[in-house]
């Protein structure tokens, strides 16, 4: 009987020590094991370039077809992967247990999301753009066009090989070292939900791009046209999930990445075009190796004093302050920013201070507390495009003055005393001449 406990103890372990080391530790924010669910495996080596950067960073890939039986993202409640890449565009149905919902909730657990689609692409993958609040043209057969922005090439083609480079700008997102070289684009146009405000365009169309059908003539208007178009957007959730959406699944190739590139009307052609610098950058922030915060150590004690109290007096002088460290991809680094604020909030702010760093990494503050009583809330709410949000709260009562605790005389007062005094004065005087005068 014990050597049957026993092996059946040993089974529980094989199974489950694979899930247990699977998720990173919370010092270190980065994704490590990525699923990638590909149409065709022969992906695995026309985009070799773009997914050996990944292994180069420490990623873990594990590459699976699209329509594979035994998918599955989750094993007894505890998820198997960190991140997920969709480089299967044409997918009607995800095989196993996954599915839209599946996905989605994957996304609303924190983990991180790339989806690349094209010409090809099916309803499943516009549905899911279009959870994440981006909204792919219902034409299948628009592809993106531009007529003055496209890629110079041996034949004039149909310029629906666009070379892009209106990058928003941001270090955090696309890094600090400028994107020189255009993108090369080949794909299908997508909108940003404008009820969504978490989405942001990467790279824009041109004014003058539009998306229709490169092979027909256009009978009606196109339904996308101009710096609408978004042909790579990024989404950050409020769990601080990161999600890339791109319409075309061409831009992470290996002949895009190494094809020279010089667009229309310039007179500069680029040996390489900007594909592999822009895609490594994105991948960077998506899966957290950039742009991702931490604050530890939020403190506040009387002036003078070191302890935290339990309570405060109105118009106590406080000091504030919070660590705030920025993931480097190797190590926690101080994070140095000018608009990071604290409130001291009750049903609204009652005090609104910007804080001070020292460059290290730490955020402080001085205020008085103001002359309200009740249960206030030390409150840091940090939003800034690219990093992760903060949130950070903490309770604290605030009491008035007891009654040994006031001013022996206060100034505003000084007339009640006046008037207290000169009743007296006239009282003794009136009692004086009454007594002895008659």
């Amino acid at each position: 009987m014990g050597r049957n406990n026993f092996s059946i103890l040993t089974i529980l372990l094989v199974t489950l020590l694979p899930i247990l080391t699977l998720s990173f530790s919370t010092d270190s924010p980065t994704d490590r094991r990525l699923l990638v669910l590909l149409d065709d495996l022969s992906l695995k080596s026309s985009h070799s370039i773009f997914f050996n950067s990944l292994k180069s960073r420490g990623f873990d890939l594990d590459f699976k077809l699209a329509d594979d039986p035994k998918l599955a993202l989750k094993r007894y409640g505890q998820y198997l992967y960190d991140g997920l890449i969709l480089f299967s565009p044409s997918i009607e149905r995800f095989g196993g247990a996954l599915d839209l919902a599946a996905v989605l909730d994957f996304v609303d657990s924190g983990h991180d999301l790339i989806i690349a689609a094209d010409s090809s692409s099916s309803d499943l993958i516009k549905s899911l753009a279009t959870e994440c609040g981006v909204d792919f043209d219902e034409d299948p057969s628009a592809l993106v066009i531009d007529h003055k922005s496209y890629a110079i090439a041996e034949t004039e083609g149909d310029h629906t090989l666009i070379a892009a480079d209106d990058f928003i700008e941001s270090d955090v997102l696309l890094g600090k070292k400028k994107i020189e070289a255009p993108v090369l684009f080949k794909g299908i146009a997508h909108s940003l939900n404008a009820a969504n405000t978490l989405v942001s365009k990467v790279l824009s169309a041109s004014p003058l791009a539009y998306s229709a059908n490169p092979s027909s003539k256009l009978s009606s208007p196109p339904s996308l046209t101009g710096s609408s178009i978004s042909l790579v957007s990024v989404v950050q959730a409020r769990n601080n999930a990161r999600i890339m959406i791109t319409g075309s699944l061409d831009m992470f190739s290996n002949r895009f990445f190494r094809s020279s590139v010089q667009k229309a009307g310039s007179p500069r052609k680029y040996d390489k075009s900007g594909n592999e610098q822009f895609v490594t950058e994105l991948s960077k922030w998506v899966f957290h190796v950039r742009g991702h915060l931490k604050a530890v150590n939020l403190r506040h004690n009387k002036a003078g004093e070191t302890d935290e109290p339990a309570m405060y007096r109105i118009k106590d002088d406080l000091d504030f302050s919070v660590e705030i460290y920025e993931w480097s991809g190797k190590s926690w680094e101080p994070y140095v920013a000018n608009d990071v604020q604290v409130q001291l909030y009750m049903m609204s702010p009652y005090v609104l201070k910007t804080l001070s760093n020292d460059k290290k990494g730490l955020y402080h503050t001085s205020f008085k507390v103001p002359d309200v009583y009740g249960v206030f809330q030390f409150k840091v709410e940090y939003h800034r495009l690219g990093y992760t949000s903060l949130s950070l709260s903490k309770q604290i009562p605030v009491r008035p003055f007891r009654h040994n605790e006031y001013e022996r005389f206060i100034t505003a007062a000084f007339p009640y005393y006046g008037a207290s005094f000169t009743m007296m004065a006239g009282f003794f005087i009136f009692s004086f001449v009454y007594l002895y005068h008659k």
